[in-house]
């Protein structure tokens, strides 16, 4: 191994200390071999973390990483106590990567104090994308100047694509699936109007999930905050989009499916209402409450898509803005002051309004959606024991248990529901923030996650219950992390709530930044 430059003296045990503990993932040593502190700074391409505990809490729920054996080091002191080491690496699995480390003496020790890491190039993440092209699909020739030329869109595993199967996020459904002989409409509508499928991206298995996390493929990057889960169950196209590799995320919303991504990552998304856009050729998970919809990084990208999907639109919301004080409880403390703070800011007028109680909506949701996904799935499920993850297997199971006459009484309770959401909403839109708070720390444990489905499902249930579209906009941000605010309109006003969510951004939201109609 090439080395350049002298080692001051006990940095040279320091640094082959650390390089044995990166291979053992012996987390203990590498924590003690960071500076200690709030300053202590560690970057690579998902991004960069700050702190001694951040760092720690991200190596502890990585796994390790690839086996690598340095071929090259440059090493310069910058100042007594402080230097530079750039190393070379050579990975066993093929490629190359670069790491460069500040290593500074304190107390006697020498210890990391900021360190970036470049890995090699993957051919594409598999946590994000089950198969891409440069593009998958292009758009039809005719097409090339229509209005959504220039727009690349990551396709959900569970909408059909011509010459592909349906994954589901499942390897051993996908390994079955059959090849697909149309696109879904879901899918012609964007090419014939002139985008082009970048690739199919993942998804939480059989969508029955709002995490993001996959069992089978890992979890997809969170694109606004490395530290934090992505969000799912329209989770690649969600990471795809905040990435920058997708301008559009095709996706489906049964209980929050795009909603929830697009706070935890700071996207434009919006759920289509209930059987407005063809659910032809998308695996269904709930008929009940599947709806089709899109993520965008830009208000603008989001509307044409939509415009494109269900046409002009109709006339704009009434006044004033609704308010649920129950919703504005179920958001955490810090989310609900973040969420006044805007509304004051908008200065709209607001005007309060009572829902039914939001436990009987996410439970009528729940056991309808149960029901309806054992009914879809559940033979399959019963015949392929062990090939779900263990949190979507468990939901099967529960599913299972739902007898018929849980499920008539859910279905009348549903029924009534429905009628009071739409009456609160009926010709104006209500605020409030998409989800409880930020996304989870990609270290949270399976029974927070639990916990935060289950507080999630009462703000998402509104929409899901009255089939109602509803758009989450990026306007909010708790301890640095984006949370959306999500309007919810009675059916049909789509478009008319995408206009009033840009309205209510701020202006540098309202900057497109891709080519639209080009």
């Amino acid at each position: 191994m090439r080395v350049t430059g002298s080692w001051p003296d006990g940095l040279e045990s320091a640094f082959r200390a650390y390089e044995d503990a990166l291979m053992r993932d012996d987390t203990a040593e590498l924590d003690a071999l960071f500076e200690p502190g709030p300053d202590t700074l560690r970057g690579d391409g998902s991004g960069l973390l700050r702190g001694h505990d951040r760092i720690s809490a991200y190596r502890s729920a990585r796994g390790g990483v690839a086996r690598r054996t340095l071929v090259g080091l440059d090493v310069q002191e910058l100042a007594p106590g402080t230097v530079l080491v750039v190393g070379e690496s050579r990975f066993a699995g093929g490629g190359r990567g670069l790491q460069t480390q500040l290593w500074r003496r304190t107390t006697g020790a020498w210890r990391i104090r900021t360190a970036h890491v470049t890995g090699r190039a993957p051919a594409l993440d598999r946590t994000v994308w089950r198969v891409v092209g440069d593009p998958l699909v292009r758009a039809p020739g005719v097409s090339t100047g229509g209005p959504l030329a220039g727009l690349r869109v990551a396709v959900k595993d569970l909408v059909a694509v011509r010459g592909h199967v349906v994954g589901a996020g499942n390897p051993t459904w996908e390994s079955a699936a059959p090849v697909e002989t149309e696109h879904a409409p879901a899918v012609g509508m964007l090419l014939a109007a002139g985008a082009e499928l970048t690739g199919i991206a993942r998804t939480d298995e059989f969508a029955y999930a709002l995490a993001g996390r996959n069992a089978h493929h890992g979890a997809p990057p969170n694109g606004a905050d490395p530290e934090r889960i992505s969000g799912g169950s329209t989770s690649g196209p969600a990471s795809a989009v905040a990435l920058g590799q997708a301008d559009v995320g095709l996706g489906t919303d049964t209980a929050g499916s795009i909603r929830v991504p697009a706070s935890y990552q700071g996207l434009w998304g919006l759920r289509t209402t209930h059987g407005h856009v063809s659910r032809d050729g998308v695996l269904p998970l709930a008929q009940s409450f599947d709806t089709v919809g899109w993520l965008a990084r830009r208000p603008e990208t989001l509307r044409a898509v939509a415009t494109v999907a269900l046409g002009p639109g109709a006339a704009g919301l009434g006044s004033p803005l609704l308010v649920c004080d129950a919703l504005l409880t179920a958001a955490d403390p810090a989310t609900r002051r973040v969420f006044d703070d805007w509304l004051d800011r908008t200065g709209r007028t607001v005007e309060t309004v009572e829902l039914p109680a939001l436990d009987d909506l996410a439970e009528t949701l729940r056991i309808v959606q149960g029901a309806e996904a054992h009914r879809n799935h559940g033979a399959w499920v019963a015949a392929h024991p062990g090939a779900l993850g263990a949190d979507v297997a468990e939901r099967f199971a529960v599913a299972a248990r739902i007898t018929a006459e849980d499920e008539a009484a859910a279905r009348d309770e549903l029924g009534r529901l429905r009628a009071a959401v739409r009456t609160v909403v009926a010709g104006r839109a209500m605020a409030l923030p998409t989800v409880p708070g930020p996304a989870p720390l990609r270290t949270a444990d399976g029974p927070d996650l639990l916990a935060t489905r289950r507080s999630t499902l009462r703000m998402t249930a509104v929409a899901g219950i009255g089939g109602l579209p509803a758009v989450s906009a990026p306007l909010l941000a708790v301890d640095g992390a984006p949370v959306g605010v999500s309007l919810v309109g009675p059916v049909g006003s789509d478009l008319a709530l995408v206009d009033l969510a840009a309205e209510l951004a701020p202006a540098n939201e309202s900057v497109t930044d891709v080519p639209i109609g080009s």
